[in-house]
């Protein structure tokens, strides 16, 4: 083996890495939109626990806007932010096990680029 080709092993970890680091970008993009989501949910249900309730309610399925009733649409809003809720705690629990590959990956990285051997595997 030369001098500048990495070892299969270490190829490895390296493709590991980066495939964990793609996975904790998706995984934050996804809690960025869930938790966007959340915060129209949350000035959505503001705005209807101020109205009164004989107040026309709209809302929208596609290019339609459908009428309903105050009730129906604070439970449907009521129902989406937890569902929300539970989606961002997924997603962070996923965030965090990624991180923590991530580190662990790259302290084999590390290690192996130091001594250039080939770590224990665990």
């Amino acid at each position: 083996m030369s001098g500048g080709e990495v070892p299969p092993w270490l190829r490895e970890h390296l493709v590991r890495f980066e495939q964990a680091q793609q996975s904790l970008q998706a995984v934050l993009v996804q809690k960025q939109q869930v938790e966007m989501e959340l915060t129209e949910v949350e000035k959505a249900l503001s705005e209807l626990s101020k109205a009164a309730a004989d107040t026309p309610v709209y809302k929208s399925a596609g290019s339609l806007l459908i009428k309903t009733g105050k009730d129906a649409m604070l439970k449907e809003l009521e129902e989406r932010r937890e569902l929300g809720n539970t989606r961002v705690t997924v997603l962070a629990k996923q965030e965090n096990r990624l991180r923590e590959s991530l580190k662990e990956i790259r302290a084999k990285i590390e290690e192996a680029t130091r001594g250039r051997t080939q770590p224990k595997s665990n």
